[in-house]
């Protein structure tokens, strides 16, 4: 008997904890639906609590507020993101350097095709300005300064030996412009079959530009 008792009480906990994460996830899904509807404004609890099914007081028991509630859609999604552009394929053998580059841009581009919340949510909030600073207007700005310290690293890596440290940050603040700009041309167009063709084709102006940064860090050492 002392054996049962003693399972009974580990096994509630986790069985409680199990359905609190599972209640957390349709929160979380029905908030990024209706966000994704109705933007930032357009959210309530009350349509959050309509479309999953649980009480606001089930929400509120996971989240402070909607603000806090949005935060944690961009943080999921955004994990999510991250997730994708990790998944490490090998390069096909012999592949060019131009190849490999195109690789990269095609597996970002996917990786925002599965998971775009972060960055759909987070570009209406950050071109927003409100009399209090919103918790998830804060976190994507963060996290989009993570992804910018992504794109540096990458860049020091793959372009080592040809840009300096400023030519590397203009091609990532030209990477983050341009993926901006047609991650909106997709939403406001809806063609997301071209995607991952149009990230191809940024890969190969990026090259470009790298080349040209190159070709102005040489001139400048030799007018020293």
């Amino acid at each position: 008997m002392a054996v049962k008792r003693k399972v009974r009480r580990t096994s509630a906990p986790r069985t409680k904890r199990v359905h609190g994460e599972e209640s957390r996830e349709r929160i979380l899904e029905a908030a990024r639906q209706i966000a994704g509807e109705r933007g930032y404004d357009g959210t309530s609890i009350a349509l959050v609590s309509e479309r999953s099914g649980l009480p606001a007081s089930s929400i509120y028991w996971h989240f402070e507020d909607k603000d806090h509630l949005i935060a944690a859609v961009i943080e999921r999604s955004f994990n999510r993101w991250l997730e994708g552009i990790g998944v490490w394929i090998p390069p096909k053998k012999g592949a060019t350097r131009e190849e490999r580059f195109a690789a990269s841009l095609r597996r970002t581009a996917k990786a925002l095709s599965d998971a775009p919340d972060f960055l759909r949510l987070g570009l209406m909030l950050a071109l927003e300005r409100r009399p209090e600073e919103a918790t998830a207007r804060t976190l994507f700005l963060q996290v989009r300064e993570q992804s910018y310290k992504q794109i540096l690293a990458s860049y020091e890596a793959f372009f080592q030996g040809e840009l300096d440290a400023k030519g590397v940050r203009a091609l990532a603040t030209l990477t983050m412009a341009a993926a901006d700009g047609l991650f909106i041309a997709r939403e406001v167009d809806g063609d997301a079959q071209s995607f991952e063709a149009s990230f191809e084709l940024l890969g190969a102006a990026l090259l470009g530009a790298a080349d040209h940064l190159a070709r102005r860090r040489s001139r400048s050492v030799r007018d020293r």
